[in-house]
């Protein structure tokens, strides 16, 4: 049986946050320098909607080539065919002719085609410098307890379980990269998570979205240290970035069928919050950006400030406590390795572990 860690919060309250200075940059308007992408390889997961297509149309404007990793869209959110076609035009319009733009199914929610995608992604040969782990829900359609194929939560695999089974795959082609970059959307919504592995799949609620950000601001964080006291890995960086709140629709649950279910009060709380203090898709997409490209953003070893951090949007920010415990991050660390079968899968030998 897992041991239960009590969640401490952070020290200022839902209210605190709405009149600190983190909060004000939630909403601040930014702006960033163009990078020189021409060369690079990026993999993004969720890219055609969203924060994420924002990011690739930046990634592409600056000469980038990019596979997007998306599952068949609801109607509702752009077709990859779509972005793709946007991104192409974006990179022949900025004088990139020769960038490659293609998306390949990946559904966070089936765990073979993450395998499948990463797979096909290795048997390029292609050097990859960033991989934005960006896909994510924030709640389940009907509100109820929904399990994967894999068996898991829903949010729970698409958040977090999903991103650590691609990264672990596709890591020895990051290695190969000089300055390679791992930028995973977590959120500031992990202060209001609980470190408690029983909740992992057993919840349903927007609670679930919270765990899972807090657990992989954690899990990540523990790999950097892994990637840290790794020789062949050192310089590769990995850091969480909550966007802002973006409004983008994430807490508007699915309509299914002719049935319109009326919001909870949550949904409400947190859909007027983003309505008041949030930013477009745009600016959500520049935290992605920022740390996929700011010197800043890079290993010691690769002359930045180091990477295992949380930034508020594109602003260095305390992320909860559990990630500056080594208990608890190897609670997690084993925990992800009990569910995805990691080691037993050889995914975990390129860190040479017993």
């Amino acid at each position: 049986m897992l041991k239960i860690i009590v969640n401490r919060r952070l020290a200022y309250s839902q209210v605190g946050w709405l009149l600190s200075p983190a909060r004000r940059r939630a909403s601040s308007y930014i702006t960033l320098p163009d990078a020189n992408l021409r060369g690079k390889w990026i993999v993004i997961t969720g890219g055609n909607n969203g924060i994420g297509r924002e990011a690739v149309l930046r990634f592409a404007s600056c000469g980038a080539s990019i596979v997007l990793g998306c599952r068949q869209p609801p109607p509702h959110e752009k077709h990859p065919d779509v972005t793709v076609a946007d991104c192409i035009a974006a990179a022949r319009s900025a004088g990139h002719e020769s960038s490659k733009i293609e998306w390949w199914p990946c559904d966070m929610a089936d765990l073979s085609t993450v395998e499948a995608f990463a797979k096909r992604w290795l048997s390029t040969g292609h050097v990859l410098d960033i991989l934005a782990n960006n896909a994510g829900m924030g709640k389940t359609a009907s509100g109820k307890l929904t399990k994967t194929k894999d068996g898991f939560e829903l949010v729970h695999q698409v958040n977090f379980l999903a991103h650590v089974y691609l990264t672990m795959h596709i890591l020895p082609s990051l290695a190969r990269a000089e300055d390679p970059r791992i930028v995973c959307t977590t959120s500031c919504m992990q202060y209001y998570g609980t470190f408690n592995f029983s909740n992992a799949n057993t919840t349903a609620d927007p609670r679930s979205y919270s765990h899972s950000k807090l657990y992989f601001q954690t899990w990540l964080t523990e790999l950097q240290s892994q990637l840290s006291s790794t020789p062949t890995l050192c310089h590769v960086a990995i850091n969480g970035i909550h966007p802002g709140y973006v409004n983008t629709g994430i807490w508007t649950p699915l309509q299914g069928g002719t049935e319109v279910k009326p919001l909870k009060f949550l949904d409400r709380l947190l859909n007027r919050v983003v309505s008041v203090f949030g930013v477009d898709a745009e600016q959500g997409g520049l935290a992605i950006v920022r740390a996929a490209t700011a010197k800043a953003c890079a290993t010691v070893k690769r002359g930045g400030e180091g990477g295992g951090r949380y930034f508020n949007r594109i602003w260095p920010a305390e992320p909860m406590p559990q990630t500056t415990s080594p208990v608890c991050r190897q609670l997690i660390w084993d925990f992800v390795d009990g569910e995805l079968h990691l080691k037993e899968k050889g995914l975990l030998d390129i860190f040479n572990i017993e």
